[in-house]
């Protein structure tokens, strides 16, 4: 399917310089291995959306891009790095996320800790959210990140929970659900922020679903943006939803309680995420 007229990404300048500080740390990003069309935008300003535990992914979700197979290990220097190359950028909000390493005991909250420990200790006056996996439910993973102190907590939804066996049959629709209610109930002081990506086949109704399950368990910000197909092994785009409708989701999110809420085509969840703190 070709993209329609409202999906248009900006041509922009200096992505190079932001690409050459990731590389000389030896760090990945989830705007390259997940595609993000937004890359440019982000690269030039700059900022980015560092993404730890390696760069390849012990699940196979149908939407995503990045590489499925057996792990390395993990890099003990990653978080030091992830928060030098932080420094030399600038930021002033760092957003952390990863590959899921079910292969690991906790699966990687440990290593999520430690940067995001790292990144208050250079940049002491920045913020810092991280958007974990599932822990697979895991209560005592889950506490290992608390304890760092982020100070938003992402965990996207990604679709409802119709479509989880199709996108995501790794995952648990529930289990999603429970692991933002139970960063509420631990760390209330915590902003917790969720994703949606629309285009699969969902129904209106379903989406409303689940914006409504999100804020049941306690999610303060929440982000919908257009799923586009990353590669052709992915999973096909079903339709392209117009511009209107994601507003009258933003609007409908807005009266159901949500502190923030980003709706249009090119939403992604990290994408202005320092604005959506603030605001």
């Amino acid at each position: 399917m070709r993209l329609p007229e409202w999906i248009k990404t900006k041509r922009c300048t200096g992505i190079h310089d932001t690409k050459r500080i990731l590389r000389y740390h030896g760090l990945a990003t989830v705007c390259e291995e997940a595609r993000c069309p937004n890359i440019g935008e982000c690269f030039s300003r700059p900022t980015a959306t560092f993404m730890i535990l390696g760069s390849k992914c012990t699940r196979n979700c149908g939407f995503c891009s990045v590489e499925s197979s057996l792990p390395g290990p993990l890099n003990p220097e990653e978080p030091e790095r992830v928060a030098m190359a932080a420094r030399e950028m600038g930021l002033r909000y760092i957003v952390i996320t990863s590959v899921t390493r079910d292969d690991l005991y906790d699966g990687g909250a440990g290593h999520f800790a430690k940067t995001v420990s790292a990144i208050k200790r250079h940049l002491p006056s920045s913020k810092v959210e991280v958007l974990t996996p599932d822990f697979k439910g895991n209560r005592d993973a889950l506490n290992k990140v608390l304890v760092s102190e982020p100070d938003v907590y992402n965990h996207n939804a990604e679709t409802v929970p119709r479509l989880y066996p199709l996108i995501r049959p790794q995952a648990d629709y529930r289990r999603s659900l429970s692991l933002l209610e139970q960063v509420k109930k631990s760390a209330p002081n915590i902003r917790t922020k969720s994703g949606l990506m629309l285009g699969l086949g969902e129904t209106f109704d379903e989406v409303v679903g689940v914006l409504r399950d999100l804020r049941s368990a306690g999610c303060d910000i929440v982000t919908i943006g257009q799923y586009l197909r990353p590669l052709r092994i992915n999973l096909p785009v079903i339709e392209y939803i117009r511009p209107e409708i994601f507003e009258r989701i933003r609007l409908t999110a807005l009266s159901l309680g949500f502190q923030y809420v980003a709706s249009a085509p090119l939403v992604r969840s990290s994408m202005n995420a320092e604005e959506m703190y603030h605001n």
